[in-house]
């Protein structure tokens, strides 16, 4: 089975390079020069709202006269949002140099949707990523916002802005969204704010592979409503004008609309918010297993009928899955009440949960259907809510933080730095890149956080880096440091 995986993803990504002319893009619209001076703004302590929960509704198979109340219940509650970042060194030209111009500021522009009176706004993390300052736009007054937390797993973030009596949206289901039923977009393409298009659900659960991020959780709404750059970060509405989806990539030949719009369900990217929110990072509950889809060629290979399900192929030391007797080969076919249909469901049907949540897996062993129940797990191997520590740095232009359990089985190592949310600074100017594990400096183990980043700050001479890069193949570089 390991040679037929290893050939399904070599024919995936041939497939890949086979698509001469379209493309997959998050909704990141043009960037465009800034030259005032900006601060970043550090997040503080924040509370979760409590009272935003779905709307109970009824499902109408009747098409709407209009969307005017759609329209009207939703439109008030998207912003436009400006990332001012650092300058493009790829913009800066010889004649920048001699007549004194110098790099400029970049801008890029997105949307939000605010999810509390009090100045809570989701959005996607591609719209803020690399951000020194983010700017709110919401009638026509402008709020500097603060970065309280950011997800690549699912490319969601939140910001939070200084501002009472906001008119917050109203949630809807995501898990009650039918294929077929009308959603309406409402975002700020192209730097046009307040625009509303129309279309059908098409498909859900739907996996592209666009998300970056160690446990990227893609399960998107697909959706033929005309969504452009300046979108992502917006909202995607039911009839009813209640949020379903954020609004987050278009499969296009051009960059711009041509065919199909996806959004991360609102049930699972308010899940993430609410963790960054009140945790400040995502409670991710680990089931201890690694998946794949069921493809024919599978199928054939294990005398597998159905291609519902997903094939379990590593299971994790101590994990969950290892707990209950879970075993490599075996074919999860339901989790509690929801069936599997692939990795979309499979994943989506996880990421409502906490770590110490207990799930029934129903699996097939042999043609044999089998059951367990699995107490997850948080991403240290732990059932309790987890805060990890990490350190963060200017100097450096990166966070640094300890690598997971998960991680470390999954590399093979014992212990590890891993870099993370990297901009200009230190680090990147060595050459480094989001991903890197630091596993010695100087020939010293790095395992703590805090540790590692001052003495990076204050070293100065000969200074050896060993590791694992995002590829997983190890490294070692040394370097001068002046």
């Amino acid at each position: 089975m390991e040679n037929l995986l290893k050939t399904t993803a070599i024919g995936f990504m041939a497939g890949i390079a086979g698509a001469a002319f379209w493309s997959v893009t998050d909704l990141s619209p043009e960037e465009s020069p800034v030259t005032k001076p900006i601060k970043i703004e550090e997040s503080s302590s924040l509370s979760v709202p409590e009272d935003f929960e779905p709307v109970p509704r009824t499902f109408s198979t009747n098409p709407p006269i209009s969307f005017v109340a759609a329209s009207e219940n939703s439109t008030e509650s998207v912003v436009f949002i400006k990332n001012f970042s650092g300058s493009d060194p790829r913009r800066y030209s010889m004649f920048d140099f001699f007549f004194g111009t110098g790099p400029t500021q970049q801008v890029s522009t997105g949307s939000g949707v605010i999810i509390s009176d009090d100045g809570y706004i989701i959005t996607n993390n591609h719209v803020i990523d690399r951000a020194e300052t983010i700017e709110v736009i919401h009638k026509k007054r402008t709020y500097q916002a603060r970065l309280v937390g950011t997800d690549k797993n699912t490319d969601i973030a939140v910001l939070k802005i200084d501002a009472k009596n906001l008119p917050a949206i109203k949630r809807g289901s995501s898990r009650d969204l039918q294929i077929g039923e009308w959603v309406i977009a409402v975002g700020n393409p192209f730097n046009l704010t307040s625009t509303v298009t129309a279309g059908i659900v098409s498909a859900k659960e739907r996996q592209i592979n666009i998300l970056g991020g160690d446990f990227p959780l893609e399960s998107f709404i697909q959706t033929d409503a005309p969504i452009n750059p300046g979108n992502s970060g917006g909202a995607l509405v039911n009839v009813e004008g209640e949020l379903v989806g954020i609004n987050t990539a278009i499969l296009s030949r051009t960059g711009s609309y041509t065919g199909y719009g996806f959004a991360v369900p609102v049930d699972i990217a308010m899940k993430v918010a609410n963790d960054l929110i009140k945790y400040g990072e995502v409670q991710k509950a680990i089931p201890g297993i690694e998946a794949v889809e069921i493809t024919p060629e599978l199928a054939e290979e294990m005398d597998i009928e159905s291609l519902d399900g997903v094939i379990v192929t590593h299971v994790i030391r101590e994990g969950a899955a290892e707990s209950a007797g879970i075993k490599r080969s075996d074919v999860i076919v339901q989790i509690d009440d929801q069936k599997i249909t692939g990795m979309g469901s499979f994943e989506e049907a996880l990421s409502y949960h906490y770590p110490g949540d207990q799930i029934k897996v129903s699996f097939t062993r042999e043609g044999k259907l089998n059951s367990a129940t699995l107490t997850l797990q948080n991403l240290e191997g732990g059932t309790g809510i987890l805060k990890r520590e990490y350190y963060s740095s200017r100097l450096l232009g990166a966070r640094l933080e300890a690598v997971n359990a998960i991680e470390k089985d999954r590399l093979d190592i014992s212990y590890g730095i891993k870099i993370t949310a990297l901009t200009r600074g230190y680090l990147r100017d060595l050459g480094l890149r989001d991903g890197f594990v630091l596993t010695q400096i100087n020939r010293e183990p790095a395992k703590d956080p805090e540790k590692v980043g001052k003495f990076l700050e204050d070293f100065s001479g000969k200074l050896l880096l060993e590791g694992v890069a995002p590829n997983g193949q190890p490294f070692m570089q040394s370097y001068t440091v002046r």
